[in-house]
């Protein structure tokens, strides 16, 4: 397997150079540069078909800026990556269980689920049917 990606459009033996993503729900084909790895649903493109690119009627096209000098990822990027990686690997940070939440406390969460404590018994005393 060759280590040089090739562009996407049949019959052409071009390295490719930049990457084609559409976005649907914005009515938007997004060109940039040539992502780290290939994805499912992107098209390489080379010089000459990303020139040529155009979008269907009522769609817009947005052209990234390609940086030509360093052929990849600036320190800068990879830093902001490894950054990005370890925050949402972070667990969340823990609310105050005195913190009110609703009717009662929030004393324990896991994820999208909380167990909260009803402080309605501190408030006022419980109501007995009948009493």
């Amino acid at each position: 397997m060759s280590p040089v990606r090739r562009c996407s459009r049949t019959a052409c033996r071009q390295p490719a150079v930049f990457t084609l993503t559409y976005v649907y729900a914005d009515s938007t084909a997004v060109l940039g540069p040539l992502a780290a790895y290939v994805e499912p649903h992107c098209y390489d493109l080379c010089a000459v078909h990303a020139d040529r690119l155009t979008a269907p009627r009522g769609w817009e096209v947005v052209r990234l800026p390609v940086e030509t000098a360093g052929g990849g990822p600036g320190s800068d990027d990879l830093e902001a990556l490894a950054d990005a990686v370890r925050e949402a690997a972070r667990p969340p940070a823990r609310q105050d269980p005195s913190e009110d939440v609703g009717e009662g406390t929030e004393t324990l969460r896991r994820k999208h689920l909380r167990v909260v404590r009803s402080d309605l018994g501190e408030q006022q005393s419980p109501r007995h049917p009948g009493g």
